[in-house]
């Protein structure tokens, strides 16, 4: 893909995804949060769009004619965040970055790059609680959070440009998927921050809402390779991505501690209040996808625990040698 457009660049899938490319020699242009970002090559591209300013949007795609569009936007919230907005207002937010701006989205590519390709960055979510253990593509899809209603939502416009107006736009199942650049909110980011202050005598307690939860965690990086697969197929189509192994709380916590050198059970609290409601556990099957384009996991669920640890120590000691 010689020239690519990102919507939603400055997130963790968004930003391994520049690198990655650029590294590759695209041209890339990236959205976020109504800023552009340009690449090498990219061009005089200065002015603001947002997402849901559909002439904007239109006329930025007119102008830059991507090969592929990656759609990457999304609203997160956590479950243990007690200053959520309401059901209105989190529904409403929800939809003008996953179904309305991908609506935009995709008519700008129907009417300037009718040949362009598009990947939409769907969720887990979007199975709710499934009928059976493990997701695949034939998987009911059943969201039960405004965040998978939504998401749905986004999978049924691809679906609809696929078969109504011809446009490539394939999604992607992301389940749990971690690096070094995601945000603090997120709980792998605050296990292992807090496991690197724990063994630096920085801090003494974590307190965590569940550790019984089990969840499909892989590393973001093979979920970005899975997305370039995926656009680079002959035939749109929607994907399962994810490692198909559950892993505990306990399991990540109990890693992370390790590897940063100290005894989780001295320092790690149970606090079942500060989560909302129980989280389903949903595994996914990605053998569609593998047969597909060939793509496997590069590192097992303890090597990224491990990893993300090692990058953390190594940020901690690097910002401390800029502080001195």
């Amino acid at each position: 893909m010689d020239r690519a457009l990102i919507i939603g660049s400055a997130g963790q899938d968004g930003r391994l995804l520049s690198q990655r490319l650029q590294r590759e020699g695209s041209t890339v242009l990236g959205i976020e949060r109504g800023r552009l970002v340009c690449g090498r090559g990219a061009g005089p591209f200065r002015s603001p769009v947002d997402i849901l300013d559909a002439p904007a949007l239109d006329d930025l795609v007119a102008r830059f004619a991507p090969d592929a569009v990656f759609y990457l936007a999304a609203y997160h919230h956590s479950a243990e965040d007690k200053s959520l907005p309401g059901d209105l207002e989190l529904y409403t937010r929800s939809h003008d970055v996953h179904v309305r701006g991908l609506i935009h989205a995709l008519e700008a590519m129907r009417r300037h790059a009718p040949k362009s390709r598009l990947f939409y960055a769907a969720s887990s979510h979007c199975f709710g609680e499934p009928p059976a253990a493990v997701q695949d593509e034939s998987t009911p899809l059943r969201p039960r959070c405004v965040y998978g209603i939504t998401k749905t939502a986004g999978v049924g416009l691809c679906r609809m440009y696929r078969a109504n107006h011809c446009i490539a736009a394939s999604a992607g199942f992301f389940y749990n998927h971690e690096s070094a650049l995601r945000a603090p909110k997120f709980l792998p980011t605050k296990i292992v921050r807090a496991a690197v202050e724990v063994a630096g005598g920085r801090r003494d307690k974590l307190v965590l809402g569940d550790l019984s939860a089990r969840v499909d965690w892989g590393f973001a990086p093979d979920y970005v390779d899975a997305m370039i697969r995926i656009l680079r197929l002959a035939a749109a189509d929607d994907f399962v991505i994810a490692t198909g192994e559950a892993h505990s709380v306990e399991e990540f916590v109990a890693i992370a501690f390790a590897r940063a050198g100290a005894d989780w059970r001295r320092h790690v609290e149970v606090e079942p209040a500060i989560i909302g409601k129980p989280r389903t556990t949903l595994v996914g099957d990605s053998r569609k996808l593998r047969t597909a384009t060939g793509w496997s996991p590069s590192v097992s669920f303890r090597q990224m625990v491990e990893l993300l640890v090692d990058t953390e120590i190594a940020r901690v000691s690097n910002k401390a040698l800029i502080d001195v």
